[in-house]
């Protein structure tokens, strides 16, 4: 049976799934929905937006929420109700927040506070998403496009210290373009017991081949790989770094020293020992096969000019060296390799978005976002992300003073991982979305219903 969403509405597709309109619970263990009784309590949303347009953060992560959508291969549900809108910016003809609040019955309010009091004087969601990516906004001299995360932020958790009530809160990507910044929002959810995730949803995505590396092993060397632009895919491609080597031995204790190189300037210094191509070939390997361009002069198919590549060179304060690369010009590249202590040959995977490029990504970041939500536990450490936050802006920093040497005292952040297998895309869904099916517009998380 296939769902035609032109003639069943939100509420009757929910009682299909499962087969009950019941709520839902999430299984703190398996990371897995299930149904619960029709009278449990599905936690209400706002969510604080900078701009929804098509495929903006703001619309592949809330069709997510608004709609049922597959996750390893199952149809589920939210388990949550987004009631309320905040919307920084509405860019004219391409403005989807006016359009789908009207079609999913959501108020948009003009302030933050509205949106998280629903109009009150005092905290009435249970839960908040603030997607502060996309819109028209200033990028400083260093780089960095200046989003205004920080000051959603204050005005989030201003409400919630008012109100004398936390209630668990998602960043979406970093926390800020400021180091300073960051650590201020992490100190306050801390004071505030405010439960808090942030983060990439690249960490979740299908590893081909699957790799999977052991608690406290020893790694010698690592590298991530991608073909975005800069910054704001370097953070993306930070948080998969951390995401395999932060359960090394020893645990994370953070990092020494960062150096952003560019051009010529990265081929240099691999020639000079201070990265190893060999993890890079490892990584072009595993995503494209042994026949494809060779490394230095690589171009992407049907192109025929070579993008030239950065690369962000990284000194661990336990002696982890690790390497950024940008390779190329395939936003939906992203490649892990390292090499482990006594073994010669790189271990490497290449994660796979799904299909309609990197927007099926967030369908595992929702349901990790969801099992916050509703648990109140984030699935990985929000530590994860203020490292790297601070990692980004070193980097940036090192690029504005022409690839200096930067010592990072700042970014002495230890924390210890977790195992967050259970919120991973580990394929299934991709047998039922596939490559071949045209890509939706509106919210749509894709895909036939069964």
């Amino acid at each position: 049976m296939m769902f035609d969403q032109r003639q069943i509405g939100r509420r009757e597709i929910l009682q299909t799934v499962g087969g009950t309109s019941a709520s839902l619970l999430m299984g703190a263990a398996t990371g897995k929905l299930s149904f619960a009784t029709a009278a449990q309590k599905r936690p209400k949303i706002a969510a604080a937006i900078t701009e929804f347009t098509f495929r903006s953060h703001a619309h592949v992560i809330l069709e997510n929420f608004l709609e049922p959508y597959y996750f390893n291969g199952q149809l589920t549900d939210p388990g949550v109700d987004v009631v309320s809108f905040y919307i920084d910016q509405f860019p004219g003809d391409r403005d989807m927040a006016k359009d789908v609040a009207a079609q999913y019955g959501i108020k948009i309010y003009p302030t933050i506070e509205g949106a998280l009091c629903q109009g009150g004087s005092t905290l009435a969601v249970d839960g908040v998403l603030s997607i502060a990516e996309h819109g028209n906004y200033p990028v400083n001299e260093k780089g960095q496009r200046q989003y205004p995360r920080k000051r959603f932020f204050d005005e989030i958790t201003a409400v919630m210290k008012r109100s004398g009530r936390s209630v668990p809160l998602f960043n979406d990507k970093h926390l800020s373009y400021r180091t300073d910044w960051s650590q201020e929002m992490y100190d306050t959810t801390q004071q505030l017991k405010i439960p808090f995730m942030a983060g990439s949803s690249v960490p979740l995505a299908q590893r081909r081949p699957p790799l999977e590396l052991p608690d406290g092993v020893e790694i010698e060397e690592a590298i991530s790989v991608h073909g975005g632009p800069l910054e704001a895919y370097d953070f993306h491609s930070m948080e998969l770094l951390q995401s395999f080597i932060e359960s090394r031995r020893g645990g994370e204790t953070g990092v020494s020293q960062i150096q952003f190189l560019a051009g010529e300037d990265v081929w240099k210094a691999a020639d000079q020992g201070l990265w190893s191509a060999d993890l890079a070939e490892a990584c072009l390997d595993a995503e494209l096969g042994s026949k494809r361009p060779p490394l230095r002069k690589f171009i992407e198919p049907g192109r025929k000019d070579i993008i030239p590549s950065h690369a962000i060179l990284l000194t661990y304060r336990d002696g982890l060296r690790a390497v950024i690369l940008r390779v190329g010009s395939n936003d939906f590249r992203w490649d892990f390799g390292c090499r482990l202590k006594g073994e010669q040959k790189p271990r490497a995977t290449s994660l796979y978005v799904g299909p309609w490029r990197n927007r099926n990504l967030f369908k595992a970041l929702s349901h990790a976002i969801q099992s916050h939500m509703i648990t109140g536990h984030a699935p990985y450490p929000v530590e994860r992300t203020l490292l790297v936050t601070g990692m980004l802006d070193a980097a940036m920093q090192s690029r504005f003073q022409q690839g200096k040497k930067l010592g990072t005292p700042q970014l002495h952040t230890s924390y210890a991982a977790t195992d967050f297998r259970a919120m991973r895309e580990m394929g299934a869904s991709w047998k039922i979305i596939t490559e071949e099916m045209p890509e939706p517009k509106g919210i749509n998380p894709g895909g036939p219903r069964k």
